[in-house]
């Protein structure tokens, strides 16, 4: 069997229905657009969201919120995926952690949260620790500096 000779399943695929050319395929004249108007016309779409003039939704109801400019997005890892992922006297940094794919990219900034449990002695430098992270890494006898 070739890609040429692949054919759907019968009755898996249904022709598109041909509006507009003649009485007998019941929708002739005027293809199921009913009589004049707006919608009867070529070209008759409306932008999205247009109530015929009256005033639209997105305008009626008010804004909400903001945006703030100021905002730091940062990148989050756990301990327990440090130990995961990491051997024992490994160094942990930023670089590290995107090579490995713990994280896409830095953002603003890389903190580590103590979800899970940590069993390897790690030196971990990144921006911020959750105070449990930091015990954690401490704990299994690993440094937690900040850079």
């Amino acid at each position: 069997m070739k890609l040429h000779e692949l054919s759907p399943v019968a009755g898996s695929t249904k022709e598109r229905k041909r509006i507009g050319r003649g009485p007998a395929s019941g929708q002739g004249k005027t293809a199921g657009k009913g009589h004049k108007g707006q919608l009867a016309r070529a070209g008759r779409g409306m932008r999205p969201g247009f109530e015929g003039g009256q005033m639209p939704l997105q305008r009626r109801v008010p804004k909400r919120g903001f945006n703030n400019i100021f905002r730091k997005e940062i990148a989050k890892v756990n301990v327990s995926s440090l130990d995961k992922v990491f051997d024992d006297g490994a160094v942990v940094t930023v670089d590290a952690l995107i090579e490995k794919g713990l994280i896409k990219k830095a953002l603003d900034g890389v903190k580590v949260l103590g979800n899970g449990e940590i069993t390897k002695k790690l030196t971990v430098q990144v921006n911020a620790y959750s105070e449990s992270a930091k015990q954690k890494i401490e704990a299994a006898g690993g440094k937690a500096e900040e850079v």
